[in-house]
Order: C-alpha cells, then sequence, then structure tokens
C-alpha cells in the first residue's frame, strides 16, 4: 500500500470530506521539541501500486501537532502550531500567499485543531494552556475561550449530531462536555487516575465517547449513564494518544501518534507517526505490502 517519507516526525493525518484521494498531515521536527513544522497536503493515486504525491507543502517556524479540514471549503486547512498560533491555508492559493490567517491568542502549544462537521462555520482548538477556544472565519479573535481544565487540554472534538455541543480531553485526568449555549461545562468525566490525552464520539451513537490515556487503556463511556465505563480496551504498551477502534497494526517503528478513517471510502485509513512515514491503506490489509 501506498507510503510517504516525510522530512520530520508525523503527528498528525486527517482525510479530506470533499476529495476520496487527499490527506494532509502535520509534523514536526525532533519529535515535536524544538524546531521546524511542515504541513503536506498528499494526493494518493487512483491507480493501485502507484506513489503518494505531495500537492503542497507549507513550512512553519514551529512543529505543527494538528491539522483539520474546513468543512464548508474543499481548500481550507487549519493548522495547530507550537507556538500558540493557529494557521489557516487556502490551497486554491499560491504557497507564497499562505498562510491567509494567522491567529495568536494561545499562550502556549495549540495541540488540536477539530472543524464543526454540523455548522460547518466554526472550528476549536486546544492548547496546553489549559483552554479551548472557538472560532469562525469571519472574526479576526476567537469567538469563546472555555476554562475550567486545571492542566493541558490535548483534544477537543465536536459532537458529530450536535452542533452545539463537544467534548474536550485533558491532562487533569477528565473529560468534560461542553454546550456553547450554556456558561460552563455540562459533564465532568473523570474518565481515567492518569492524563487523557484525546477523545472522540462515536460518528453512530452520539451517546457514546471513546477515551485514551498514558494508563495505556481505552475506554468506551455512554454519557447518559457515566459512571462506569461501557467497556476497557487494554493491550496496549504505551501510552494511547489516538483513539482507533478498529484492529492492531504494527506497520510504524516509532510511536505512531496519528490516526485518520475516511469518511468518504469505506475501509480506507491513513497513520503517520515519529518515524516520518505516513501509511494509506485499506482497512484488514497489510499497511506495509506492495
Amino acid at each position: 500500500m501506498p507510503v510517504f517519507k516525510t522530512p520530520f516526525n508525523g503527528y498528525s493525518v486527517k482525510f479530506s470530506p470533499f476529495y476520496e484521494n487527499r490527506v494532509a498531515v502535520a509534523t514536526a521536527q525532533n519529535f515535536g521539541i524544538l524546531g521546524n513544522g511542515r504541513v503536506h497536503v498528499l494526493d494518493l493515486s487512483p491507480n493501485p501500486g502507484q506513489p503518494i504525491s505531495e500537492l503542497v507543502a507549507y513550512d512553519t517556524a514551529d512543529g505543527v501537532y494538528d491539522v483539520a479540514w474546513s468543512e464548508s471549503h474543499d481548500s481550507l486547512l487549519v493548522a495547530a502550531i507550537a507556538d500558540g498560533s493557529v494557521k489557516l491555508y487556502d490551497l486554491a492559493l499560491p504557497p507564497t500567499s499562505n498562510p491567509i490567517r494567522s491567529f495568536h491568542e494561545h499562550t502556549r502549544e495549540v495541540h488540536s485543531a477539530d472543524y464543526n462537521p454540523i455548522r460547518r462555520d466554526s472550528f476549536l482548538t486546544s492548547s496546553w494552556d489549559d483552554t479551548v477556544k472557538l472560532w469562525t472565519m469571519d472574526r479576526p479573535t476567537s469567538v469563546r475561550t472555555f476554562k475550567e481544565h486545571v492542566y493541558c487540554v490535548y483534544s477537543s472534538v465536536w459532537n458529530p449530531r450536535h452542533g452545539d455541543v463537544f467534548a474536550s480531553a485533558s491532562g487533569d485526568c477528565t473529560v468534560r462536555i461542553w454546550d456553547v449555549r450554556e456558561p460552563g461545562s455540562t459533564m465532568i468525566l473523570p474518565a481515567h487516575e492518569f492524563e487523557i490525552l484525546s477523545c472522540d464520539w462515536n460518528k453512530y451513537d452520539d451517546c457514546i465517547i471513546a477515551t485514551a490515556s498514558v494508563d495505556k487503556s481505552i475506554k468506551v463511556w455512554d454519557v447518559r449513564n457515566s459512571r462506569v465505563p461501557i467497556t476497557v480496551l487494554n493491550g496496549h504498551g504505551y501510552a494511547v494518544r489516538r483513539d482507533a477502534l478498529v484492529s492492531r497494526y504494527d506497520h510504524h517503528s516509532e510511536f505512531a501518534v496519528g490516526v485518520d478513517m475516511s469518511v468518504l471510502v469505506e475501509g480506507l485509513m491513513a497513520s503517520t507517526g515519529w518515524d516520518e512515514l505516513v501509511y494509506v491503506w485499506q482497512h484488514g490489509t497489510d499497511p506495509r505490502a506492495p
């Protein structure tokens, strides 16, 4: 299956919601500790066995930890940067005209970005400054800052069916559920005893959420009755940074820190890791197979 080599360590990979053959990859030099970053936009060949081609790449002065495609414009891409900035790129413009915007309100590294799939006019960013911020494309400043977590917020994700609801995962060992119409969080879930690095909603059941932690486990919760998890998935040898409840793959030689599943092609997956490789493969096959 196709493999692409990046010059820096991979951090995140996201399929385009508009083009089934396009992915964006966030990378950072020196494992994201210090150095530059680069956003890659890659196109998969329609012919099996053909190499992945790079459509465009954007260099940054600091590492890139996450990317998120716009849900309303097929050429817009949001990037979460280690210097605390959030950058907006437009693939329809030449590289020299990008980024078209740079928002800089977070005071520490921006670790994740997520575009609203329902309203399609706003996105979230979460940061090591303990906050989540809500943004829209038509405003030069954030719409709102959500500050209740007492340690780094590693992930914030919109509910797939309710355009005003999102969840945030933090190093304070909690997941919080928010409704942007309310003044504060609507639920606090003490999901793990160690830092929570990721959370994600079930795309087919808007009350089910999965959490991933430094404790090497993934837990699945029903927010209607959150006293105990529905299930606990153990088996990882290290901290779990991304949720992907599908199968076991061990094709990366270093930490695999980014994984995504296509919403346009059933079973199509992509991953990236600190081994500087991007894999794209069909679920159930060997990602390393030619």
